[in-house]
């Protein structure tokens, strides 16, 4: 059970209760009369082999209001590739696969690094920024919504509430944020519990009344990959091809409507999907998601005129760890009121690692502010390719023949 309390300045949308599922995909199947609403599925083919992928596949089939599923395939060769396709044939919604490794897909990535357009490294934000521009390339569609594909506890309830705060008529949303508590015998997302949440509260502190950190302090779960918008924002929202993805596509959001018409919703009692460690080098695990996410917040505070000297960071790296050792004090409570496990000793070596990321964010912002770019907003690759439309759409027909 939830509660219903407001705070921040976004509206949140709990599930206070267990709504009968069926009323609400009722719902949204006379929504889609009028407002197309497309599911866009971020997946390595490996999860296709893994406990989550084929779950999210049986649920996918009683979907009824749902206009595309478009499955966004990445680091697959062709027989795996047919064996994606042959799976997700079984479901009855329109589905289309945006093979990434296929092809014609290489031949659309070519064409636009040769417009000189930077678009970083494979992974998930730029598989999710091409795929986006495939569906984007359909005037039809109304609604995007995008979930991770490796939820083990997944139920279809997750797209719906996703997608009912924006295409519902008598609301005026335009991005959704989805977030939910991650726990078991024990809490999980470390990330957003230490890292994140006093990090943007340490830097409240310094910034003092900064409504863009207060924006960023509204979200529950500002790390989940979970959320929605409509089209004519998605058009004018450029994606980082980074672990810093759903800080920038907040900032992004922020950037491009009003907070007025955001908000977050609760998708689900539990969440359960794989865990990364904390790894121990800049270049793996949660100390390279934590690089990228700090660099992020750097990037973005700088462009708004916020100057982030050196004291400013020695003070910041001090300020944050009071920040996260005061978590681990919340964590522990809650953990011991609830009867789960609480290992104190590894959140605070959680933590220590959390400050290295943030000195190697900070080294590497001081050397190059700018950084890797974010992967351009599909209006301006338009510009630039008129008729890239048309391309990619015959790129992914061609593909799923």
């Amino acid at each position: 059970m939830s509660d219903f309390f407001q705070n921040g300045l976004i509206t949140t949308l709990q599930r206070l209760r267990s709504r009968n599922l069926e009323e609400l995909e009722k719902e949204l199947e006379g929504f889609a009369k009028r407002r197309n609403m497309v599911l866009l599925l971020p997946a390595l083919y490996s999860e296709f082999e893994g406990p989550a992928m084929p779950k999210i596949v049986e649920e996918l089939k009683k979907i009824k209001y749902l206009y595309r599923i478009v499955l966004s395939l990445d680091k697959a060769d062709e027989k795996q590739f047919k064996k994606v396709k042959e799976i997700m044939s079984e479901i009855p919604t329109d589905v289309k696969i945006v093979w990434h490794d296929g092809p014609n897909m290489q031949k659309i990535y070519k064409e636009i690094e040769e417009k000189k357009f930077k678009i970083g490294l494979r992974g998930k934000g730029r598989s999710v920024w091409m795929t986006l521009g495939y569906i984007l390339s359909d005037i039809n569609a109304y609604a995007i919504a995008l979930h991770d594909c490796d939820i083990v506890n997944y139920s279809r309830e997750l797209p719906a509430r996703l997608f009912y705060p924006i295409v519902h008529p008598a609301l005026d949303f335009e991005f959704s944020k989805g977030y939910y508590p991650r726990f078991k015998d024990k809490l999980y997302g470390r990330v957003t519990r230490l890292y994140y949440t006093p990090l943007i509260r340490a830097l409240k502190k310094f910034l003092g009344c900064n409504r863009f950190l207060e924006y960023l302090d509204s979200f529950r779960y500002a790390l989940s990959g979970e959320f929605a918008f409509i089209r004519s924002l998605a058009r004018g929202l450029r994606i980082s091809p980074s672990w810093g993805l759903e800080v920038s596509m907040l900032s992004e959001v922020y950037q491009n409507t009003s907070v007025n018409r955001i908000c977050q919703v609760e998708l689900m009692e539990n969440f359960e999907h794989k865990h990364k460690e904390v790894g121990s080098s800049a270049e793996e695990g949660l100390i390279k998601m934590a690089t990228d996410i700090a660099k992020t917040l750097f990037r973005v505070l700088s462009q708004d005129g916020v100057e982030l000297s050196d004291s400013f960071f020695r003070s910041l790296l001090t300020t944050y760890l009071l920040e996260a050792t005061k978590s681990i004090e919340k964590y522990n409570a809650l953990s011991l009121i609830n009867g789960l496990e609480y290992d104190r000793h590894s959140e605070i070596t959680a933590v220590e690692k959390f400050v290295q990321a943030l000195k190697i964010a900070k080294d590497e912002f001081s050397q190059d502010p700018i950084g890797e770019p974010n992967l351009p907003a599909w209006i301006r690759v338009r510009a630039a390719i008129p008729d890239i439309s048309e391309k990619l759409i015959k790129a992914v027909e061609d593909d799923n023949k």
